[in-house]
């Protein structure tokens, strides 16, 4: 025999009767779990009246359901306070139970349009939009009850024209957005760094090349180390590097093939595509050098799980080459290795730590998505439930 739990999906009940009404199923049950004074929570009740409670339940398929429980009016004999009684599952005041709310959440978050869903469900569509948010915001106290991550990645995605830019936290341990924050300056987010709890449970952040982010975190997380991301870091020299060939070739630095073939990595070009490079190189001087040194530095930067043994040989040669970059007489050339000595320490943590901010840009490219599929968002906190509090 089918048990009642596994019908209504809800524990402690027991179905007394099932009947058509009006093309509804309804379902007559009564609670069979311990009831307890909410006040002094004492077991000694007397009933002082009965009555029924009816709410909407989940539906069969295509049929609609109700509930219709047996409900009492108790008083405590200890403390004396009358109450009505509550079911699990049910929340007080509730005309739905919650496992019917939660399944026009998921369908909401789906896609399905509220008009649509409400005239299914002969509800209102202001009604799926205030179960909508309140189940958001449940999920949203779950990832801040979790505390900060151990592993946190930070990067800056553009929001809005009248907003700028917004900050996304991303637990990369876990591979889930933990928060986005309005603003990407010191100022925007001193107040909710300072505010955050579980600072301490962070020991390794993950970030671009960004100076703001990097005094954030090693004043509200002094505890946690610091890995700039490989990505950006190439990127950044990659950057410089045009800016010199542009100096040394301007017409050259125009032409698109050549421009793929001297951003792409040694090890990646073909015979034919190595051969036709090293032929352009020649005929222009001092850039087949400085194409080999680009070409080495950043070889020694993408080295990933790299022993303490390993770093220390590969420190002294990181910093060698930054001052022949400081020392060079090109400006880009120059500024590159300003940048990298800033950065040297965050740099160097590379080679120890396999954790990059790819994770977070997956996100952020899912979250412009998301903008896109909405025709833009003018509600941040729209935009920050969806973005962060998936079902």
């Amino acid at each position: 025999m089918i048990s009642s739990e596994a019908v209504l999906g809800l524990p402690q009940y027991e179905i007394t009767n099932i009947e058509r009404e009006n093309g509804w199923v309804v379902l007559s049950a009564r609670y069979t779990g311990p009831i307890i004074c909410p006040a002094c929570g004492g077991t000694k009740l007397r009933s002082k009246g009965r009555h029924l409670r009816e709410v909407r339940h989940e539906s069969w398929g295509e049929r609609r359901c109700r509930l219709r429980l047996e409900a009492h009016t108790w008083q405590c004999r200890g403390c004396g306070v009358r109450f009505r009684q509550r079911f699990p599952g049910i929340l007080p005041y509730k005309q739905a139970s919650e496992p019917f709310r939660r399944s026009v959440f998921l369908r909401h978050w789906d896609g399905i349009s509220r008009s649509r869903l409400a005239a299914r469900e002969s509800i209102g569509s202001a009604t799926v939009e205030r179960w909508f948010q309140d189940f958001l915001r449940r999920e949203q106290a779950k990832l801040q009850s979790a505390g900060c991550p151990e592993v946190l990645g930070i990067d800056e995605h553009f929001f809005t024209r009248r907003h700028g830019y917004a900050t996304t936290f991303c637990d990369l341990k876990n591979h889930r957005v933990y928060d986005v924050v309005l603003g990407r300056s010191q100022a925007a987010l001193e107040s909710y760094l300072a505010h955050l709890p579980g600072k301490e449970r962070v020991h390794l952040v993950c970030m671009d090349l960004s100076s703001s982010y990097r005094a954030l975190v090693r004043k509200h997380f002094p505890q946690a180390h610091i890995v700039a991301d490989r990505f950006h870091v190439i990127r950044v020299i990659n950057w410089h590097f045009t800016a010199c060939w542009r100096q040394l070739d301007p017409l050259g630095s125009r032409h698109r093939g050549l421009v793929r073939l001297m951003r792409r990595h040694e090890r990646s070009l073909t015979p034919e595509q190595r051969e036709r490079l090293r032929a352009y190189l020649e005929q222009v001087p001092g850039l087949a050098a400085i194409y080999d040194f680009k070409q080495a530095l950043c070889a020694s930067l993408l080295r990933k799980t790299c022993s303490q043994k390993q770093c220390q040989k590969l420190a002294p040669r990181l910093l060698a080459n930054i001052a022949e970059l400081r020392q060079s007489g090109f400006a880009s050339l120059a500024q590159l290795g300003d940048t990298l000595h800033a950065w040297a320490g965050e740099i160097a943590a590379m080679w120890r730590y396999t954790k990059n901010n790819g994770i977070t840009e997956g996100f952020h490219t899912k979250m412009e998505v998301l903008q896109r599929q909405a025709y833009g968002f003018r509600n941040f906190q729209n935009y920050f439930f969806v973005s962060c509090c998936p079902p």
